[in-house]
């Protein structure tokens, strides 16, 4: 059984490399008489098949990409993406996940970009939404400890993977086949969105044993009276400012030593990019500083690595769970850094959809999961914007009303989620918001990307990977 095992992949291996020769020879152009060689290897019919499977794929003369920008016009169209923009980025900002699924099919299929075009508008959005989520959670304290909302070790620990998968998703942007990227938003969306409804499930069942401890020691209370002074004069005043959960101080609610790890991260990808916008598509020196953003993005998240893995710094917000992290730990949190990353750049949507079940899974509360990916998601949306005007991937004047739509979004939708959590008691509203999310994002760009599949194949339009070398922005 073996030697026949053995056999059949030698003849398989045989087979597939007389078909690769088979096309590569049809590629170059070789002379009928190599041609006619080549038939006897293969049938002329299976060699018709292999170069209408290559064509499908892949096309060496040049890019088929042609943008589509509609005129801007105010109408129906515009006043129906505003609304659904503006609750868009209301609920994204309150999960953390930026709302880019809610984004790139409206800009699509309402407004009218084509979608690459809408994956560059979409991350204009989100960069709009985070600026104005990370200041409205500046101002705000950790719903139990004595710290900030903003987990700054955390972001210190993902941003920069973040970035790195960001520079990595653009490309791929660029490369992959819109199938091939509906098919993989709705496999890693669907699985996400799962795992974050479950975690919501958990958090609602233990907020409701919590509430009902409450109640019996509030019955307790009431059935034994004991003497106590009326809760009024100053003495009350500062008890309620006590509990209010503003920071007395902005400035003071910052870490400035993290934040401006991250700032000279952001900077020095931004030099990169600008740099490498000056160099043509594929030179040495577009690779070089390709690759240079490896040792800034790695160099930093270690810094932070190893302090976490020494003790000398921690994730406050997980409060007394907080332990040491493993050498195996810490290099799973980079990957699925780099993976959300990847995916924000690769499809225009905000990381969040992979840092907020991840951070959810490491203990963090909902409030700080989503403060924390929103601030990580700022400086790499902000990014990935940077990148996409340098490949004249969205107009100016579209991009900067959607934008502001967004950022006044943002802010209305913390305040009025923050005013629910304190009425209901049940933070897991924040993950329900998240799951929803990245749901309904799985369904609507799915949907898109399928319709969007059948109509190319209808028209026998080209479905392949593009060749990054031959792009022209």
């Amino acid at each position: 059984m073996g030697r026949r095992m053995r056999h059949a992949i030698a003849a398989l291996g045989a087979a597939c490399a007389a078909a690769a020769v088979v096309v590569v020879a049809a590629d170059r152009g070789f002379s009928p008489a190599s041609a006619a060689a080549a038939t006897v290897v293969a049938p002329e019919e299976e060699i018709s098949l292999l170069n209408k499977i290559a064509d499908f794929m892949w096309r060496s003369d040049g890019n088929s990409y042609q943008h589509v920008w509609p005129p801007m016009e105010f109408g129906w169209k515009m006043v129906l993406g505003s609304l659904i923009g503006f609750f868009g980025a209301s609920f994204g900002s309150v999960g953390g996940v930026g709302g880019g699924g809610i984004f790139v099919p409206m800009l699509t299929l309402i407004i009218g970009f084509d979608p690459k075009s809408s994956t560059a508008m979409s991350k204009c959005m989100i960069t709009g939404a985070a600026v104005s989520t990370v200041y409205y959670n500046l101002k705000l304290k950790h719903p139990t400890l004595d710290m900030p909302m903003i987990d700054y070790d955390l972001a210190l620990l993902i941003q920069p993977m973040l970035m790195l998968g960001i520079s990595i998703g653009v490309i791929f942007n660029v490369i992959f086949p819109d199938w091939l990227v509906t098919v993989l938003l709705i496999v890693l969306f669907l699985g996400t969105s799962t795992k974050a409804f479950l975690k919501g499930v958990e958090t609602w069942k233990k907020e409701t044993i919590i509430k009902r401890e409450i109640a019996k020691r509030l019955e307790q209370i009431s059935e034994e009276p004991e003497y106590a002074p009326l809760p009024t004069g100053p003495g009350a005043a500062v008890d309620a400012k006590i509990r209010s959960d503003e920071a007395p101080s902005l400035m003071n609610n910052i870490y400035w030593k993290e934040f401006g790890l991250l700032t000279f991260v952001w900077l020095a990808f931004l030099a990169i990019q600008i740099t490498k916008n000056y160099t043509s598509t594929c030179s040495t020196w577009y690779w070089v500083l390709n690759f240079l953003q490896i040792p800034v993005s790695v160099g930093v998240t270690m810094y932070e690595a190893l302090g976490l893995m020494n003790g000398k710094r921690v994730l406050s917000s997980k409060g007394s769970d907080q332990t040491t992290l493993k050498f195996h730990q810490l290099c799973i949190y980079c990957f699925f850094g780099v993976m959300a990353g990847l995916v924000g750049g690769l499809l225009g949507l905000g990381g969040g959809f992979i840092m907020g079940p991840l951070f959810l899974e490491l203990g963090i509360p909902p409030q700080v999961s989503s403060a924390t990916a929103t601030f990580a998601m700022m400086f790499s949306a902000s990014m990935s914007v940077v990148e996409y005007y340098l490949l004249n991937r969205f107009p100016v004047p579209y991009a900067a009303y959607f934008v502001a739509v967004a950022f006044v979004a943002a802010i209305i939708g913390q305040h009025v989620v923050r005013r629910l959590i304190s009425w209901l008691g049940r933070a897991s509203l924040i993950i329900f918001i998240l799951a929803f999310m990245i749901f309904v994002s799985a369904i609507s760009l799915g949907g898109v990307g399928i319709s969007n599949m059948i109509q190319k194949f209808q028209h026998h339009e080209y479905m392949g990977f593009e060749n990054l070398c031959k792009y022209d922005a």
